[in-house]
């Protein structure tokens, strides 16, 4: 009994073997023309094992790829489109570049420290202490999230001093942040009252039961 462990490897094993060895017979047949509805019919089987990607686009065009992956570019047919080249394969896509932007307080992230720096330019205004009030509660927000643990509304209101570069300097006794519990709590409350409700319901059938 032959086992596919000692066959030759699969190119693309999610067509499986029996595709495989259809493109392997498709390359023995002299006749252009046969081989060119060899080539087809095999096309038809590779797409019908995939029939939710029929609305993708460019399906056909990667069906017809892929046929000349297998065939490892040696399959001489009429192809419909043209086919990615074999020096393209791998080639791999150019690095992305990592910012080396340095962030002061990674709890806080750069998107906060880009607002912090924004506000600091406003014009003294209502809306700017409204601004520079959501940012701080946002600040503590981000700080008991990342450290799990409670924070004075000093310390938070001295790394808003310091990320604005003395921009803005705002005391605890003139700015009040939101309580703690106001800020994460309030979805764990909610959480833990449904489960409470839903015991005292289970409960209840129990006791009619």
């Amino acid at each position: 009994m032959k086992y596919n462990t000692t066959a030759k490897r699969l190119t693309l094993p999610e067509y499986g073997r029996n595709i495989q060895n259809m493109v392997d017979h498709c390359l023995t047949i002299e006749n252009r023309e046969k081989r060119n509805r060899c080539a087809n019919s095999i096309i038809s089987l590779m797409g019908n094992m995939f029939p939710h990607l029929r609305d993708v686009n460019d399906f056909k065009h990667i069906l017809w790829d892929h046929l000349a992956i297998m065939s490892d570019f040696s399959l001489d047919v009429e192809y419909p489109y043209e086919i990615v080249k074999k020096e393209n394969l791998h080639i791999h896509p150019p690095r992305v570049p990592y910012s080396d932007t340095k962030i002061a307080y990674r709890h806080y992230g750069q998107m906060l420290e880009r607002v912090i720096n924004k506000a600091s330019g406003w014009d003294e205004s209502e809306e700017k202490e409204a601004l520079i009030l959501v940012i701080a509660n946002q600040m503590k927000k981000s700080f008991i999230l990342w450290n799990k643990d409670s924070v004075d509304d000093r310390k938070i209101l001295k790394d808003l001093a310091e990320l604005s570069r003395g921009r803005i300097i705002r005391s605890s006794d003139n700015m009040k942040l939101a309580e703690i519990s106001g800020l994460v709590d309030a979805p764990q409350r909610n959480s833990s009252s449904n489960s409470n409700n839903s015991k005292k319901t289970k409960k209840n059938h129990s006791r009619k039961g």
